[in-house]
């Protein structure tokens, strides 16, 4: 089995990362700071945010030893040695391209359909991406994701509960993937707070070639700020910030990362109400003729396959009811991809979708 040293490429083993001022002003207090070449005006936003986000990491990882919205969190024992913050899970999944896969020698492996930025990040930095269709039930197969592997696989996708699909993959399939592939798992955790099983985040400490993205788009609501979380052994996240962006995180994105973090009981009161408006949506539609098909979903979304999802699709936006059309994705012909919105809103888009079937059914 390959140690993570073997794994990470030689050139980043080596690399001296950058130091910023930042890095190098460690341990005492300071009122003046006349290091960075800064202007004096504009107070905080003059400064350069702390490069590593260190009060940010403590604030998160503090709640994942509190039992809120994380499921199992009483049992977490990673630090902020094990997490990574970077521009979305985005930065996190181009990182361990650029850290760990020599570029038109390495490959990469992943379940399709999925998450369509791990292909693009693997052709953005030339590295060969090899899909491994999921089952007509969207499980996966694990004997075939691992004979789609070879001596120069570097990494392996899974996200877990999946996008497009919605389902959890089964815990007993990462456990054989975990104990037969000698490469980085990545299990992409942005739902997983719909869930209703644990987060592998509990198993790092046992698996120093996990990583495990989580992120605070979502169950966080906060898109609109861009922070994604990546954890990991702590010799990956060494690896993520000797080649990163030196403030890739900016100021405003850490001070409203802790905002929102100071209210976990609102949080997890909202993703109660979507995972409740779930269950109401998930019963809405399959009671619609239309609806051929309403997929098991422990995600804040449901994809659905419909008799004609495409012009479905095309006749909510003349509504301006924006879902995602994912027809032309891999085992998804005619599926969309509904998110759970408000109740007022999926409510709005139960009576469009029922005024598109009144009047295909008038044309018949």
């Amino acid at each position: 089995m390959r140690s993570l040293k073997e794994l990470a490429r030689p050139n980043v083993r080596a690399l001296k990362a950058y130091s910023s001022a930042r890095d190098e002003y460690k341990g005492c207090e300071a009122h003046v700071f006349l290091d960075a070449n800064e202007s004096p005006y504009n107070s905080p936003l003059n400064r350069y945010p702390d490069p590593l986000q260190e009060e940010l990491k403590t604030m998160i990882v503090d709640n994942r030893h509190r039992n809120y919205i994380w499921k199992d969190s009483d049992r977490v024992q990673v630090s902020s040695k094990n997490l990574f913050l970077g521009n979305g899970s985005d930065e996190a999944i181009d990182l361990l391209f650029r850290a760990f896969c020599e570029p038109r020698i390495d490959n990469a492996v992943a379940i399709d359909p999925s998450y369509g930025m791990y292909q693009v990040c693997a052709e953005t930095n030339d590295i060969e991406y090899r899909k491994v269709s999921l089952t007509e039930h969207f499980e996966i197969d694990v004997d075939a994701l691992l004979a789609a592997t070879d001596g120069h696989t570097k990494l392996l996708f899974l996200c877990s509960p999946n996008n497009p699909t919605g389902n959890l993959i089964d815990v007993d399939k990462v456990e054989r993937i975990l104990a037969n592939f000698d490469g980085l798992l990545i299990v992409d955790e942005a739902y997983v707070d719909f869930a209703n099983k644990p987060s592998w985040l509990t198993r790092i400490p046992q698996h120093d070639k996990l990583v495990v993205l989580q992120t605070m788009s979502k169950a966080w609501a906060c898109a609109g700020i861009r922070l994604g979380m990546a954890w990991a052994n702590d010799y990956i996240i060494q690896l993520f910030n000797k080649i990163k962006y030196p403030y890739n995180v900016n100021k405003l994105t850490q001070e409203a990362a802790k905002n929102r973090l100071m209210k976990e009981e609102l949080v997890h009161s909202e993703v109660q109400q979507i995972i409740e408006e779930r269950e109401s949506m998930r019963i809405c539609l399959e009671a619609l003729p239309i609806a051929i098909c309403v997929y098991p979903s422990q995600a804040n979304f449901l994809l659905v396959k419909f008799q004609d999802g495409d012009a479905l699709y095309h006749y909510l936006v003349q509504a301006g009811i924006i879902v995602r059309n994912r027809n032309t994705v891999h085992r998804c012909a005619g599926c969309l991809r509904l998110t759970i919105g408000t109740k007022a809103e999926n409510e709005e888009l139960i009576k469009g979708i029922e005024s598109f079937a009144q009047e295909v059914e008038q044309l018949v």
